[in-house]
């Protein structure tokens, strides 16, 4: 049984629920989302809570109803707090600028890289970060691998675009190899 299927989804004043043909739409103060009910799952209104239900006992349909919750509980939070994601860029010379709602970066290529942001995300720029908000959290998980891709950090000296917080394992040089600068054998 889906531990996290059984739990219902605690509905906030400010969100709005409405279950309409095989869809569920969430409004807010961010924005609205909508997402099909596969026929495995029903999803009941009940109160303030939303309940998601098997319709049948098979373990697809239990596994189903547990991601279906997931999304949900994803889709409720997003349109009220918003979700967001922040990259740190390093390197000497690497830099990140905002051009209208667009993101540009200058990353060591022979011309800048410029991002425009699907509907419903944002970008802000600050020193050596960007941050990407956004109310659906696939969406906004997406488009910071994208960037993320453009210039990942390189295994030797870690210049390039990671996630805050992201450590990164150097791996040694050639002169840590051999054992150091002139250690050759006689």
């Amino acid at each position: 049984m889906s531990k996290i299927g059984k739990k219902p989804i605690e509905i906030p004043e400010e969100v709005i629920v409405k279950l309409e043909k095989g869809e569920i739409i969430v409004s807010g103060p961010k924005g609205s989302l909508c997402q099909k009910i596969p026929p495995e799952i029903e999803v009941n209104l009940e109160g303030d809570r939303l309940v998601v239900i098997a319709k049948d006992k098979s373990e697809f349909a239990n596994t189903l109803r547990g991601t279906f919750r997931s999304l949900i509980s994803n889709m409720v939070k997003g349109v009220k707090d918003g979700w967001e994601k922040t990259l740190e860029i390093s390197g000497t010379g690497f830099r990140a600028l905002l051009e209208g709602r667009n993101l540009v970066l200058y990353l060591g290529f022979s011309h800048p890289v410029k991002i425009i942001p699907p509907e419903g995300i944002s970008f802000s720029v600050s020193e050596r970060k960007i941050q990407i908000f956004g109310t659906d959290k696939a969406l906004v998980g997406k488009i910071a691998a994208e960037i993320r891709r453009i210039k990942p950090p390189d295994a030797y000296k870690g210049k390039g675009i990671r996630y805050e917080g992201e450590i990164i394992k150097l791996k040694p040089g050639k002169q840590a190899k051999i054992g150091g600068a002139g250690g050759g054998t006689k």
